[in-house]
Order: structure tokens, then sequence, then C-alpha cells
């Protein structure tokens, strides 16, 4: 398992107040958390924080995602939540509502290797 680098530097209390704020501020959009995973040698995203559509799909998160880390075609990556491979046509408002954390935000993990066994 991947350290949470997010949760690390904020406490619960701080996190849970932040993604609440969001979700009043922002009702068409969820609060998500993307970290590259520690055994991955991908580039880290320039920022971890997202407020994504809750119409986007999976497929389209992981697509902008691809872009915002620069990769190329040829390489892949895997993205997983709750140790867990996502379904590309499922919505992000699905996921977040299924899977989010305690805290109000959905902890989307990045890398270039299948670690799921």
């Amino acid at each position: 398992m991947t350290q949470n680098k997010f949760k690390e530097k904020q406490s619960f209390e701080k996190r849970k107040n932040e993604s609440n704020k969001v979700l009043q501020k922002y009702t068409d959009r969820v609060p998500v958390i993307v970290q590259k995973h520690s055994s991955s040698d991908l580039p880290d995203v320039t920022k971890c924080k997202y407020l994504v559509p809750k119409d986007m799909t999976m497929s389209q998160f992981h697509f902008f995602i691809r872009k915002s880390i620069h990769l190329d075609s040829t390489q892949t990556i895997f993205m997983m939540i709750n140790n867990g491979l996502v379904v590309g046509s499922q919505l992000m408002v699905e996921a977040y509502e299924n899977l989010k954390d305690e805290d109000g935000f959905l902890y989307v993990i990045y890398t270039n290797e299948n670690v799921f066994g």
C-alpha cells in the first residue's frame, strides 16, 4: 500500500472541512485527490487536488491525468481507488458516492505497474 502524502500533511478535521466547503460551493463537482503510487516511476502530477465534474467518466478522467503528466501513447497507466481498479464507463459521481473516504475526498492512485497481484 502506498503512503498517502495528502493525509499525512493535513489533519482529518482540516480535510473534512475543506471537502465540505468545496461540495457546498461547487455542487456539480466532486473533490478528488490524485497521487502517484510509491513504487511508480511515472512523473508526479503538478497538483494533487482536483474538482472533477460529476458527469465525467473515469475514462475521461484517466485521459486527463495522462495528459497532465505528459505520458506518451506507448506508456501504460493504471488508476485505482481503495486498491481496486475502476470501470472506465463509471461516472465520477458514482465512484465518489461509493468509494469516497470518510474525510469527503475521493483518493485516486496511479501507477505504471500492475500492483494488483
